[in-house]
Parts: structure tokens; sequence; C-alpha cells
């Protein structure tokens, strides 16, 4: 039997109750996170734009798309919020399924939840937990990297993870959960080729997923037929975009005992998780040796080949941006920023900070490289990296950093992810007063004993753009 049935019965026989406390702590974690960056993303580059289409267009009032005063049909909702949580590329990853894992699932469990009204904390927690967890299990299952496939893994499994996390809200039973995911399968899409082209689209194609989600379940509730055999089947997902590149036991190993959400990563710093242990190793460098950015000779950073095809290739664009994605996705942009800002922020992405002649004279003296030893020991992994800056008074100071900040193995606390929160909310330019972030932050801390999702949605969707 294909594995979606195992899937499906998991994610419908869940229950709160049945949840480990990390599990529902990582769902909180996420749920602030993405809401964090969603609202920090509303003003970016096509999301008004974004927006303002579907205003024009959808005139159902459902659920609230952050910020804007407007409620539109769910699953337009959902694809304008993850549409904004991803326009900066500061929501969560999972690093070692190579994914975004939130940015489809929390927007459209909350816009279900908005649409069917009284939906509790606690039931969606459990909706996002087990959505989560779907969508890292089909990465995590997959043994091909996203530029190897060409596959944008964060959208083309989001699909699969907003489906879950829908229809658990809506009450779907095994047979119609995995008719939603055959609907899903008939969507899923996401290339790579947004990345290599600098595209606006790299940002939406994770709302089309939490769109496709929401309107999977809606379909399956009511009756619509998808493909049974979704991932394993002659013409299922796993062969046709895989070529049965995919471990079967990584997909389903201890399914309803461990949750995936626990081993997300967050982002302390807006751009692609590639780049930031060598971010990381920089700042580390900085703060030992105070190092004047222009006093620096050259620097080489080295990185496993994955990681070298995503942020260092082609090295004159990544040395000097056209685009936010270009910067958003480049190595020495992104360390030439940390050295001479002694940070990198959400303002270090806007264009006219992209234009900064101190750090795009410095992104010109990084010279990217792929490390044999790093290679050897994480090909296809979250890549380490090896920073090495030479003075020009001859001295070469070196730093490495093998996990990033925020991942499992050096996370942020909760209290940190608060912070991250706030300063999102400072780049909504005031549409936010400070109390609806407060009582935000305060909801979801205490998620599992809010009554009803509308009044969280409410407090972070009064102000209009």
């Amino acid at each position: 039997m294909d594995a979606v049935y195992d899937l499906a019965r998991n994610a419908v026989d869940a229950r709160y109750e049945d949840l480990p406390a990390p599990a529902i702590q990582a769902s909180k974690n996420d749920i602030l996170d993405i809401l964090g960056t969603a609202i920090a993303g509303a003003a970016a580059p096509g999301c008004r734009e974004t927006v303002a289409t579907l205003l024009a267009t959808y005139a159902n009032p459902q659920a609230c798309i952050l910020l804007s005063g407007h409620k539109v049909p769910a699953p337009e909702a959902a694809f304008a919020n993850a549409t904004l949580a991803h326009a900066l590329d500061f929501d969560d990853t999972h690093d070692k399924a190579l994914l975004h894992a939130g940015v489809s699932v929390v927007p459209a469990a909350l816009a279900v939840a908005e649409q069917l009204g009284a939906v509790t904390g606690r039931q969606l927690i459990t909706a996002v937990t087990l959505g989560l967890d779907w969508v890292c299990r089909m990465g995590l299952a997959t043994k091909v990297a996203p530029i190897a496939s060409g596959w944008m893994y964060t959208s083309t499994y989001g699909y699969f993870g907003g489906t879950a996390a829908s229809g658990i809200l809506m009450g779907l039973d095994v047979e119609q959960m995995v008719n939603a995911m055959g609907i899903a399968y008939a969507q899923a899409a996401g290339n790579t080729q947004c990345m290599a082209d600098g595209a606006l689209t790299k940002r939406m194609q994770p709302g089309f997923a939490a769109r496709g989600g929401v309107l999977s379940a809606l379909l399956a509730k009511n009756g619509i037929t998808g493909a049974h055999n979704v991932l394993e089947g002659a013409a299922g997902l796993y062969h046709v975009y895989l070529k049965d590149a995919y471990d079967r036991a990584a997909l389903l190993a201890e399914i309803g005992k461990r949750f995936e959400g626990v081993n997300l990563s967050f982002k302390p710093y807006p751009s692609c998780r590639y780049t930031h242990t060598a971010i990381d190793a920089t700042l580390n460098l900085l703060r030992e040796h105070r190092i004047d950015a222009d006093a620096v000779a050259s620097i080489t950073v080295g990185v496993n080949q994955h990681a070298y095809q995503n942020v260092c290739m082609p090295l004159a664009v990544k040395t000097r941006p056209v685009s936010v994605v270009d910067a958003q996705f480049s190595i020495p942009y992104c360390v030439a920023t940390a050295l001479v800002k002694k940070d990198v922020l959400i303002q270090d992405f806007a264009e006219r900070e992209m234009r900064n002649p101190r750090v795009l004279a410095l992104a010109q003296k990084v010279r990217p490289l792929v490390d044999a030893e790093i290679e050897a020991r994480h090909a296809g992994q979250m890549s380490p990296a090896l920073v090495s800056i030479t003075l020009q008074d001859g001295r070469t100071l070196c730093a490495r950093k093998d996990a990033p900040r925020g991942s499992p193995e050096d996370p942020m606390s909760f209290g940190e992810l608060v912070e991250k929160f706030r300063r999102c909310a400072d780049e909504c330019g005031g549409r936010l007063p400070a109390a609806g972030i407060e009582a935000a932050i305060d909801m979801v801390r205490n998620l599992e004993s809010l009554s009803d999702v509308r009044e969280l949605m409410n407090v972070l969707a009064c102000n209009p753009i």
C-alpha cells in the first residue's frame, strides 16, 4: 500500500493530548516565526501587488491578509500570507530536509481556522505539528538535492503539508485525506529556476502551495477524488518527480512518535540558509578580532558543492547582485555585509543598501570555493563554512562554523524568537501598534489556552496597508 495511507492515518488519528511537549513548543515557535516574517515581508517587492490583485479579484471575506485590514476567501489568504512570510527569506528551515517547512503549513492552517471559526489553539497546534511533520518527512526521504532535481521542495512538498494541516482542521477521514493528497499532487510544483533568474516568484511559490493545500482539503471534503497511489504509484510523485530517488524507511520512521518540527531551524538573518554558516563564522571573527572592513585584503569561504552552486555561482552576479533574490542567495554579498555592517539585517536587502559601495567593493574580494574536506564529509547537506580573512598587514584570520545559528545544534530560544518577532514588526511602518504586537506574542506563548484562533488573526490584520 502506498505510504500516503500511513501518513494520512497518522494525521487523522493524531490528538493534541498525544503530542510530546517539545513538538508542541516547536509548533508554537514556528507559528510566531511565520507570523513575524510575514509582517516584515508585507512591504517587500511583489507583496503589495499580490495583495492588491487578490483584493480586486476575490470578494468573499473569510480569512485575513495580515496587516491589510481586509479578508478574502481562505485559499487566497493562505496564498498571500505565505508569500509575505517567504518574501524576506527569513522563515524557518529544516536543514536536513533542505526546505522551509512552516511557510506553507502555518498560513494554510490559520486561513482554515478563520474560515471555520471557533478553532482552538490546541486544534491549531495539532494541525501545524502534523503538517510540519508531513512536509519534513517528504524532504528527509528525498535523495536528490534541489539544485540537482530542479524542484524547490519548499513549495513542491509544501502542497502536502498545507493539505495535511487544512484537512485535519476540516475533520477529513483517512479516505478523504488520501483524496486530498491526490488533489494536491495534481497541483504540486515549484522550481529552482526562479533563483537562477532572481525572480519574485521565489517568494510566491510557497504561497501557491499554501493555497493549493487549502483548496485540496476543501475539494476532498466536498467529495472530489484524487489519485490514491500519490507517492509510490507507477506515476506517483517519487517516481515521476525524482525517478525513485527516495528512502521509504526515512519517510515513515517512528511515525506518530517522532515529530520533525522539533528539528526546525530558525533564521537570525534574512538570507538563504546556505549563507548562514559563513555569516556566523565572519561575525565570530569580528567579535574576536575587531576587524576593520577597510583593512581586508581578501576573503576565502570554503563550503560544500551544494552550497557553492546555490549561493556562490555565477560569481559575477553574487558579488554584484542585480536583484534582492540575488543578494539573499549570495555568500559574497552576505559576508561583505556582515563585515561592513557588523550584522545582517532586513534593511540590508533593500534596493538602496544593495548599492552600498563599501559592501560591493568588499564583496569583490570574496572568493568562494569547494572545500575538499567539507565536501567529503557533508556532501548534499547543509554546509559548514570555513572563512579565512587576509588583512592588508599580512595576517590571516580563520573561523569555521559547522551548524548555523538557530539550528537544533545551536538553537534560538522562544525568547529570542520573540525579539525577532518584535524586529519584524518594526518593519511594518507602525501599522501594527505596540499593544497589538505584545498581544500577539502573548497569544502564541499561551496558544494552548486560546479559545478561537480568530482572536490572534484579528490583532494582526487590523490596520490597512
